[in-house]
């Protein structure tokens, strides 16, 4: 989480990676628009990465290839967890850890359903 970078990784069967060929484990995919470290993640239903995001704090939105960023800033610089509820997945759940709270908002975009959930 410190230096703030988001990675990717092919999966290729259940428990296995896909070998990448550069000297990273991963495949890049972006980081903060400014100084910021990431905490835990959730993604949408459109494939989209939302991270939570300190000292720069809120949630940060990447899409999936990393070329669409956005950023929902929260009164809290330790924003650590994001996740998805309510009926139609589109109430978001963010943890606020320095003030130890836990708020919710309405969020453009639904949550994925889980695969051991919402079914």
């Amino acid at each position: 989480t410190i230096p703030g970078r988001l990675w990717a990784f092919d999966v290729t069967a259940p428990g296995e990676l896909a070998p990448n060929p550069g000297p990273l484990p991963g495949r890049f995919v972006g980081s903060g628009p400014q100084l910021c470290f990431f905490d835990s993640l959730a993604v949408d239903s459109e494939g989209n990465i939302c991270v939570a995001t300190i000292f720069n704090p809120g949630i940060t939105v990447f899409s999936p290839d990393g070329s669409k960023i956005t950023h929902t800033p929260t009164d809290d610089f330790m924003t650590t967890n994001i996740c998805f509820g309510g009926k139609d997945l589109k109430t978001a759940y963010i943890t606020l850890s320095s003030s130890g709270r836990l708020v919710s908002t309405e969020w453009p975009v639904a949550g994925l359903p889980l695969n051991f959930l919402n079914k």
